[in-house]
This record gives C-alpha cells, sequence and structure tokens, in this order.
C-alpha cells in the first residue's frame, strides 16, 4: 500500500491518536490519526512556524494543507476575532480537524473541508501553511496559484519550508509571479517565508 498523506481517502486502518501542544501561549488538545501527516506529534516545521511568528489579529485566514488542523486551531484558539477555514485533500485529516475544533469550542469559527466544499468567491485576508511539499514541485505550484489569488489586495501568505526542500528557490519563485516574498525567520532548517498580494 503506497499511500501519503495527500491520499483522498486512505485505506490504512483509522486507529485515532491523541497528544497536546502548545501554540502562542495555549495548550491545544489534539487528535491525529493513521493515514494522515505527523500522527501523534507536532511536526518540526509547524512547530518553528508557531513559535517565530504571532498570530493574526483578526480577519478571515485559510489554513491551506491543514492535515488535523493545528495551524488553523491554533489562530482560532488565539484569535478569537479570526474566521478560519481548514483545506485538505484529506478527508480522514478534515474530519479529524472538525473534531478538534469542537473539542477546542471553536467550531463556529472554523471549518475544515475538502476544495469543493470552498465558496469560489470566498477570499482571504491570510493563507496560513506548512505546504505539501513532497507533492511534487509543479504539483505545489499549481496548488499555490490556486489559493494566493484568494488573498484579499495587501493580505499575506505565511509559509514554513524546510531549507534543504527549496525553501530559498520557492521564495524567489513566488516574487516571479508577484507575490513578494520576505524571509520572517529561520530556524532549525525551516524558513518562514512570507508573501503577500500587491
Amino acid at each position: 500500500m503506497n499511500e501519503h498523506y495527500f491520499t483522498a481517502d486512505p485505506e490504512t486502518p483509522f486507529a485515532r491518536e491523541s497528544f497536546t501542544c502548545e501554540a502562542w501561549g495555549h495548550q491545544l488538545g489534539l487528535t491525529s490519526g493513521a493515514g494522515v501527516f505527523s500522527r501523534g506529534h507536532l511536526d518540526h516545521a509547524t512547530a518553528v512556524l508557531l513559535r517565530e511568528t504571532e498570530p493574526p489579529a483578526a480577519g478571515r485566514v485559510l489554513d491551506l494543507g491543514c492535515g488535523y488542523g493545528v495551524i488553523g486551531l491554533a489562530i482560532a484558539v488565539a484569535a478569537p476575532h479570526t474566521v478560519v477555514t481548514g483545506l485538505d485533500v484529506n478527508e480522514r485529516a478534515v474530519l479529524l480537524a472538525n473534531e478538534n475544533a469542537a473539542a477546542l469550542g471553536v467550531a463556529d469559527r472554523f471549518t475544515a473541508t475538502t476544495a469543493a466544499g470552498v465558496d469560489p468567491g470566498a477570499t482571504y485576508d491570510e493563507i496560513w501553511s506548512n505546504p505539501p511539499i513532497r507533492i511534487g514541485k509543479q504539483a505545489l505550484h499549481d496548488l499555490l496559484l490556486t489559493w494566493l489569488p484568494r488573498l484579499v489586495p495587501g493580505g499575506r501568505a505565511v509559509l514554513v519550508v524546510g531549507k534543504n526542500l527549496g525553501a530559498d528557490s520557492l521564495q524567489r519563485w513566488l516574487g516571479e509571479q508577484g507575490y513578494p516574498t520576505e524571509r520572517l525567520a529561520s530556524a532549525k532548517g525551516f524558513r518562514v517565508l512570507e508573501s503577500r498580494r500587491e
């Protein structure tokens, strides 16, 4: 069975696994599961992202490639004036993210879905992502060019990418696509990038 966390409907037996992590001073009790990225722990890239940034104060936020919801849920918990949409191709991840939102008491402001469930006219003030680099460069570029145009003018995307997985070339490429991108932080082999829609 050759499955990845970006498989839409994993066949791996579904066993839930819970853990707790800290994000921006809040303890998050989360349930992950087999067939979903970073089962049972906070992955290193997301840990760097949360440690090196501050949450948005308000607005509409897209958690792109949300998995079981860590980034978007951290934002919803820390920033009560945000409304967050979690987006993932993995239906099991979407299920877990919505369960986690209910358990954390933010289901009124966090909803996870697949792309088919997103309002075609929806726009976002910010997009946050630990993007699925391993889907391949062209697929990643297609993904970003599908969702970055949903940013409102002046909106921003905050991404965490491994240096050894092409963070610097991705930064250049984003700029070439009309999304000026700066490095907010660099830690433990990861870059935190901020792209702006002009």
